[in-house]
């Protein structure tokens, strides 16, 4: 899964502390005046890494859409993965604020179902497009779309061959139901329908 968030934050935290000990332990073969700029840089960095780690709407629990991260790289990343695995992308645009965002993000990490068919068909990648925050979040990646969100708010979904061309645009609120069980049916169908299996070869 690509651009989501809160998924690669403790590996993340991990890697700058392994760092941080390691620098610690040629910090006092430095100079003096060295060691001041050292710290000085190890104190913005660990101030940066703060900021960054606090969410984005801290009563709704971490973020699931990284804000820091261009939507242009995270999908550049995702053809990458596509054409080496031959699979489709899936693109879901939303924003950490939007409830049937996070039920979504639920799903796709927990749903048995959804689960095998991102893994065997597809690349799954979070694009932010949190206007509330910032009207030019990804607008770019969205008009290259059609701006979708504009048509049919949050979340929106948009296919994408292997090679970064659009198939089709989905809004969810037909994908929504009353249970998780008929949500997750709905779902997997469009998915079987998007898959290369499910639809002409692209090549």
């Amino acid at each position: 899964m690509i651009g989501s968030r809160h998924l690669r934050e403790c590996f993340g935290r991990s890697e700058a502390r392994n760092e941080m000990l390691a620098a610690g332990e040629r910090f006092s073969n430095y100079h003096p005046m060295f060691r001041r700029f050292l710290l000085l840089g190890l104190t913005t960095l660990l101030g940066s890494q703060v900021l960054h780690a606090e969410p984005e709407y801290p009563a709704m629990g971490p973020d699931i859409f990284d804000r820091q991260l261009a939507g242009e790289v995270l999908i550049e990343r995702a053809v990458i993965q596509a054409r080496k695995e031959d699979k489709r992308i899936l693109v879901l645009f939303g924003a950490n604020w939007c409830p049937w965002c996070r039920r979504l993000h639920r799903l796709v990490g927990e749903a048995p179902a959804l689960v095998a068919r991102l893994q065997r068909d597809y690349v799954l990648v979070y694009v932010d497009a949190n206007f509330r925050r910032d009207k030019n979040r990804n607008a770019a990646v969205l008009k290259r779309y059609g701006d979708p969100v504009k048509q049919y708010g949050l979340p929106v979904l948009v296919v994408l061959d292997r090679n970064g061309i659009q198939l089709t645009t989905q809004e969810t609120n037909s994908l929504a139901a009353p249970t998780d069980e008929e949500t997750v049916r709905q779902f997997d169908a469009f998915l079987a329908k998007w898959t290369l299996a499910g639809s002409r070869r692209t090549p």
